[in-house]
């Protein structure tokens, strides 16, 4: 067993997309916004360890979600990181206790007569109890990524990531296709010819932003992320029939234009029973699912791995956070991570995380059982 690592951060993580054996199995924390953890979690992980509390700053506001640093990921032997530009002199936000987060400019969460607190920005809001860990109702942004100074600020990010760290980065900011909510799985069938006129319409907008993306990202970005969920517990939301006929076409094309004109990869976040799509996924282009949500039916990781890991490389799966994390001592999270990383780890095409976020009651303890077990299970054996 090779238990030296011999590959950068960078290196690795790329010989994994590709489906070849790295040194060990990259890791990751935070590099998504599905790949993540609650800020409340975040602070008690670093107030456990003895790390600065004074620059936690979230990146994602409505699931509170920070901007991972880099004395965590060097800790958990994370291999990627959040590209971030951030802002100094943000204001701060105390939502109880002990807890204070750096906030973008524009978030201004306001006390109801419950204790907890209601985010409004033009006629949208979300709302969040006084005990609770994220917010709930209107997705609200405080940010468009293509506006200006915002997309130059990215752009500058990716070149600091790229010759001051050896880390892999992505780039959100692409719409996959299909919008997740139930009016738009009843369309596919009602209207899916008006959805296809809109798609091609849309295809246009978003291959003339990649061009962009790629002539000013100058190869330092190694994916880029979409984000729409397709499953729900037990089985997906559409028919792969009306995926095939409303989201395919468009999907594919975009995912070829990364691919021709870049080393790019195509990272897709889906929850939920997906394992019928994934043959079209694949087909489309898609290189990377996450968040391998191996808690919903139709999802266990050994069937995944075996039907189509040479096909798509898998990154999340790691660690069951609807049945296992949090809910059982660690002792079993431990074992799940053992095994789930054994399922999805041979021959490369993986990238461990948590299935999905991890969330704001997940004790440090818990978080470093997690990470620890992980690398000591990460390595690959010696070649030749």
């Amino acid at each position: 067993m090779n238990i030296r690592e011999t590959m950068t951060p960078r290196q690795r993580v790329t010989e994994a997309l590709c489906h070849r054996q790295p040194d060990r199995m990259p890791i990751d924390l935070g590099m998504y916004t599905a790949s993540g953890i609650s800020a409340f979690a975040y602070w008690d992980l670093r107030e456990y360890l003895g790390l600065p509390l004074d620059e936690v700053e979230l990146c994602e506001c409505v699931q509170v979600l920070p901007w991972v640093q880099e004395d965590i990921l060097k800790r958990l032997h994370c291999d990627c990181i959040l590209l971030n530009p951030g802002k100094a002199d943000l204001p701060v936000w105390n939502p109880r206790g002990k807890y204070r987060f750096h906030v973008p400019e524009g978030f201004s969460p306001e006390r109801d007569q419950r204790g907890g607190w209601t985010v409004w920005k033009n006629g949208q809001a979300m709302r969040m109890p006084p005990d609770g860990y994220f917010f709930d109702g209107d997705w609200i942004t405080f940010s468009d990524l293509w506006e200006e100074p915002v997309f130059s600020a990215y752009m500058r990010e990716a070149e600091r990531i790229e010759k001051e760290t050896d880390y892999f980065t992505a780039f959100k900011g692409f719409s996959p296709f299909y919008s997740q909510d139930v009016e738009y799985f009843c369309r596919m069938i009602t209207e899916p010819e008006k959805l296809a006129e809109e798609n091609a319409q849309l295809l246009a907008r978003q291959l003339e932003r990649a061009g962009r993306l790629i002539r000013e990202s100058r190869g330092r970005i190694g994916a880029v992320c979409l984000s729409g969920d397709l499953g729900c517990q037990t089985a997906p939301m559409c028919r792969p029939e009306s995926f095939e006929r409303v989201v395919l076409p468009f999907l594919k094309e975009f995912c070829g234009f990364f691919h021709r004109n870049s080393d790019m990869k195509v990272f897709l976040h889906s929850c939920g029973t997906i394992e019928p799509l994934i043959p079209l996924l694949v087909e489309a282009g898609v290189d990377i699912l996450n968040p391998v949500q191996i808690s919903a039916a139709g999802m266990e990781p050994r069937a995944l791995k075996r039907k189509y890991g040479g096909k798509i490389a898998f990154w999340g799966g790691g660690v069951d956070t609807q049945r296992v994390l949090g809910f059982q001592p660690e002792k079993a999270v431990r074992e799940n991570v053992r095994e789930c990383v054994a399922a999805f780890k041979p021959g490369g095409g993986y990238v461990f995380a948590p299935v999905h976020n991890i969330m704001g009651n997940i004790s440090p303890q818990d978080i470093l059982a997690v990470y620890d077990e992980a690398y000591r299970s990460s390595f690959y054996p010696a070649r030749g």
